[in-house]
């Protein structure tokens, strides 16, 4: 049996010299050039397609793209490997001495292959030969480099000078860096220069006493970030801390171009590093007049150029021998023989502060409206109502599950009213929208429940309810009233025959024991705790234009005015175009932080029904409103990383919670919807990428029918159930958006 070969991947770097397409949140390894997969799964393929051997696969990569990492491994057979997650990057010195710790730990003294993951090889099989005809030299103790013959004098690549050759195996005289191009000529006529493939292999201990030569500090700190790390099912993870303390450097520098004896292998194989404009102009499908055109582009009379569209149209008429590389913020124009000097724009870019290097702003985005329309059908009516109309549904105890495990096991949980509310409020709304599972069922064993076990004496609701259906908390609380009454209005309107009655029963109680005496809005309980919200008014201001709807009777329009006068006079702050979250009784803001509280997905809330306020009374000003806590939660609110809107911010606009939950998302989704229908821009691109976000990070990541609700501001999960009072917010802003995609997509 052949020897085993434990292969690392390194997936570290930001590919700067592609930018504007790859950016420090999505690099070029995780980009499509070829149509056939994302390069970082394409070499993961090629290391899996071994013809015989045991391969081992490890990746090296940044944390931060630890998402886009689990997806291109998804389905691939690693034989025992996995990912290793940098907090911060320290360079390939460092990444070469974590492979070689891993073997060490894990395999003992074995071959290492390390490769990048950015590389464009296309024959497989011959590159799996030249590795295996650098075996032999590696097992001797001598580090292994893998170089290919230059066709062109070209000034991207380093090179390798070899001397004497033996079966197929050279000695390297030198490494030399990037050349200019008379001496990159110079090489190419001399023919004893090989360009430098960054492809190495070595035995493991063999790397290690190179790294006691020459880098001992590098060892030893990446020795002690490597013992002090975390392991779950995820992969590896190095703390910071120690991990950050390594020297920053390249194994070229660390290593290869001191240690003695290396040995130089003749790749066998097509390659090209994709470090250019060029290079993919190189190994691009081209048209007749030599270019390689991707995307949206019309191109008149243009030869030999590569010209790319990210998003809108683009044209161009009698461009040679150029690169045209538009996105969504931003365009590169230059000579494809200037393409390489990129970086300079990137280096003056960082330098001024821009972070149109860092961040991508959709990498989802989408033009056409109803892109989504098909998937959002298909996760809604297809995968999701199905599971939470049965799996959700507690048929013993009554009721509905407050939440479910990852298995799609329900979690005995004690249950809110508001969630029994917002489940029947969500089955009505589908059975709106033409659902053909059994919703009025569901409405009635929900509303029976709730009636049967959680009113109070006086004609409330209870605020939460033990497994059995016993009372656990039996305080009157306003939110979860304006919830009741939320669903009780959409259950009128399909159809059930008491929820008018328990509707005008719940109005009843509400004024007499949840509205305070000086008529300033709703109290928190029944019993007047002193510290108000807004967030129960916000989803009070919800149910009564609900009923509104129901009914047709403008007494709710009433109602749902004096909600927006607290709205203009107390929740909103002109000067920050924020809206404060908590108030002392007198609507000042509480003190301490909770003061300078604000929460992005409550903005977005309160845009979609101050326009919806606006549409049913005249009151045309309101939109303007709703534009500006859209405006200041899209400039405030969201982690740049991921997208996603943030927990809490405070008022100047400083992150208070960076967890970024699911139900922000979808309100943000609502909000661009209600905005698109106003006066403004054409947001319809904005929908697209709402909802493609929501699917990236919350639902695609999640078994079917389920989502992720938390994740971190590095975009890991930190959710460890599903709770069903998220599914309101999904099933409003999800069927709200195939309203308006309807015949698209």
């Amino acid at each position: 049996m052949s020897q085993r070969i434990v292969s690392f991947v390194m997936s570290g770097g930001v590919g700067s010299r592609l930018w504007p397409l790859s950016r420090e949140d999505n690099p070029k390894q995780f980009h499509d050039f070829s149509g056939d997969g994302s390069m970082l799964a394409k070499t993961l393929r090629r290391l899996a397609a071994r013809p015989q051997g045991e391969t081992p696969i490890f990746l090296i990569a940044a944390e931060r793209h630890a998402e886009r990492v689990h997806a291109d491994l998804a389905g691939l057979d690693l034989a025992g490997g996995g990912p290793l997650f940098e907090l911060t990057g320290r360079n390939t010195a460092a990444a070469v001495a974590l492979a070689c710790l891993r073997t060490l730990s894990e395999y003992g003294d074995e071959l290492v292959l390390v490769v990048p993951s950015d590389h464009e090889i296309s024959t497989p099989g011959q590159f799996w030969q030249s590795v295996e005809a650098g075996a032999g030299a590696a097992n001797a103790g001598r580090l292994v480099v893998f170089g290919l013959k230059p066709t062109q004098p070209e000034t991207g690549y380093g090179y390798i000078e070899v001397g004497a050759g033996r079966d197929g195996v050279f000695d390297v005289s030198r490494f030399v860096e990037k050349p200019d191009l008379a001496t990159a000529q110079a090489y190419l006529d001399t023919g004893g220069f090989y360009w430098n493939t960054g492809i190495f292999l070595f035995r493991a201990g063999a790397m290690r006493d190179a790294f006691a030569a020459y880098e001992p500090k590098i060892w030893r700190a990446t020795e002690a970030a490597y013992k002090a790390a975390t392991s779950d099912l995820s992969g590896l993870y190095m703390p910071l801390e120690l991990y950050s303390a390594i020297p920053s450097t390249s194994i070229d520098y660390a290593i290869m171009e001191r240690a003695k004896d290396i040995a130089m292998v003749p790749a066998g194989f097509r390659w090209n590093d994709l470090g250019s404009w060029q290079s993919l102009l190189d190994v691009g499908p081209s048209d007749g007049q030599g270019n390689v055109i991707v995307g949206d582009v019309v191109a008149i009379d243009c030869e030999n150029s590569y010209i790319r569209s990210e998003g809108r149209l683009l044209s161009a008429i009698g461009m040679k021998d150029v690169a045209i590389v538009s996105t969504a913020d931003a365009t590169f124009v230059a000579p494809v023989s200037h393409s390489q000097h990129v970086k300079k724009i990137v280096e003056q870019l960082e330098k001024s502060g821009r972070l149109e290097t860092r961040f991508t702003p959709a990498p989802d985005r989408v033009i056409e409206s109803g892109a989504w329309q098909r998937r959002v059908h298909h996760w809604l009516f297809d995968e999701t109502l199905p599971l939470w109309s049965t799996i959700g549904v507690d048929e013993r105890h009554g009721g509905f599950h407050e939440a479910l495990g990852f298995d799609a096991s329900p979690l005995m949980k004690p249950k809110r009213m508001r969630t029994q509310a917002r489940q029947v409020y969500a089955f009505a709304v589908a059975k709106e929208r033409g659902w053909d599972g059994p919703a009025d069922r569901l409405i009635a064993h929900g509303i029976d429940f709730m009636v049967g076990q959680g009113r109070t004496e006086r004609g409330g609701w209870v605020r939460t309810l033990n497994i059995d259906g016993s009372v656990a908390d039996p305080v009157e609380d306003a939110y979860d009233h304006s919830c009741v009454l939320l669903a009780l209005a959409h259950a009128h309107m399909s159809g059930h025959p008491d929820a008018l009655r328990l509707g005008e029963e719940t109005f009843i109680f509400l004024d007499a024991h949840l509205e305070d005496a000086r008529m300033t809005g709703f109290l928190e309980t029944s019993d007047g705790a002193e510290e108000r919200r807004s967030n129960p008014h916000m989803h009070l201001l919800e149910a009564f234009l609900a009923w509104h709807k129901a009914t047709g009777e403008r007494a709710y329009l009433r109602r749902a005015a004096r909600i927006i006068d607290l709205f203009r006079s107390h929740f909103f702050d002109a000067e920050s175009w924020a809206l404060g979250e908590y108030f002392d009784e007198g609507w000042k803001p509480a003190a301490g932080e909770k003061g300078t509280w604000t929460e992005p997905g409550h903005h977005f809330e309160w845009a979609s029904l101050l326009v919806d306020f606006a549409a049913r009374s005249g009151q045309g000003e309101l939109p303007a409103f709703a534009r500006k806590l859209y405006a200041s939660a899209i400039a405030n609110g969201l982690n740049r990383a991921t997208g996603l809107a943030y927990g809490a911010v405070s008022r100047q606009g400083l992150p208070l919670n960076t967890v970024s939950r699911s139900w922000p998302q979808a309100e943000a989704i609502k909000a661009a919807i209600a905005l698109d229908g106003s006066v403004g821009p054409d947001l319809k691109p904005e929908i697209e990428a709402r909802v493609g976000r929501l699917f990236r990070w919350h639902i695609d990541p999640a078994p079917l029918g389920l989502w992720i609700d938390r994740i971190d501001e590095r975009g890991r999960s930190l959710a460890t159930e599903v709770p069903a009072s998220i599914f309101y917010h999904l099933v409003c802003a999800l069927t709200q958006y195939l309203d308006g995609t309807v015949g698209k997509g």
